[in-house]
């Protein structure tokens, strides 16, 4: 049997997909980039940089394009996809993100830093600029953090445990209303059913996750995996004698944990004390 042909020729990456489509319809349509912005209201350069994959824009300008060449939910459909494309991410982490997708529950460890799923925008954007992310990558990489928020919190999200180190939670951002913003966040997310969060304060013992962050994926065949990360380094660890070492050790940090009422009692304590911004 001969081998299926493709109909269209085009990607069938997500986020490529949508970039093809936006520039299509255009061109169709015969509008320019500048034509474009005059007529919804954007600057012309987002629909540039969006054809380009650089960005996906928002929802609500892919639901103004949709209005404009007349395909109701085509483009947010793709966009949707688009957002959740692994291929987005850097190659090491494409495969746990796959895992993670499919994952019943999460249970996470953070040495300095608060993980993905909890960081709003200027965080994610703060840590990954650290880190030497400028420009188009960064904006891709900062968009494509941000939309893993969904995962805690969508229709039927999966059971998500995260222990803080006080260290996280002691070192803020540079802005103080932005620093604001993410533990305001974090007493949000906090009080869902499905979230779970401790922190270990300084003043616990010593332990063998003291330089290490760890996620455990818990999979629907029972099995569980496990991420760690280091600054320079992220290693996906499938061994199960390994990913075991790993649990008790996570489970020897979370004996040493607030409780998660003595969490949220802490993580509005850290609030109060951020100073506020004076008013213009």
């Amino acid at each position: 049997m001969p081998p299926r042909r493709a109909v269209t020729g085009r990607s069938q990456e997500p986020r490529r997909r949508y970039a093809e489509e936006l520039r299509l319809l255009r061109q169709q349509k015969g509008d320019s980039l500048r034509q474009l912005g005059d007529v919804l209201g954007w600057d012309w350069s987002l629909f540039g940089k969006m054809e380009k994959g650089e960005t996906l824009g928002g929802p609500e300008v892919a639901q103004a394009l949709d209005q404009h060449y007349g395909t109701p939910g085509l483009l947010l459909t793709l966009w949707e996809l688009a957002l959740g494309d692994p291929s987005q991410f850097r190659e090491q982490y494409r495969r746990y993100m796959s895992l993670e997708s499919e994952a019943v529950s999460l249970w996470h460890y953070a040495v300095g830093v608060l993980p993905g799923v909890l960081q709003t925008d200027a965080y994610a954007r703060e840590v990954l600029v650290a880190g030497g992310l400028k420009g188009p990558e960064l904006a891709l990489q900062v968009e494509a953090r941000v939309g893993r928020r969904g995962l805690i919190t969508s229709e039927d999200p999966p059971r998500f445990r995260t222990i803080l180190s006080e260290t996280v939670l002691r070192t803020p951002l540079c802005s103080g209303q932005a620093w604001r913003e993410q533990l305001q966040h974090l007493a949000e997310i906090a009080e869902r059913p499905n979230v779970t969060l401790q922190v270990l304060p300084h003043g616990a013992r010593l332990h063998s996750l003291a330089s290490t962050d760890v996620m455990f994926l818990r999979l629907p065949d029972g099995g569980t995996v496990a991420y760690t990360e280091s600054a320079l380094h992220g290693e996906l660890v499938e061994e199960t004698g390994s990913v075991e070492r790993l649990q008790r050790a996570y489970d020897a940090v979370r004996d040493l944990a607030l409780s998660p009422a003595e969490t949220r009692k802490f993580i509005g304590q850290t609030l109060e004390e951020v100073p506020c911004e004076p008013s213009i």
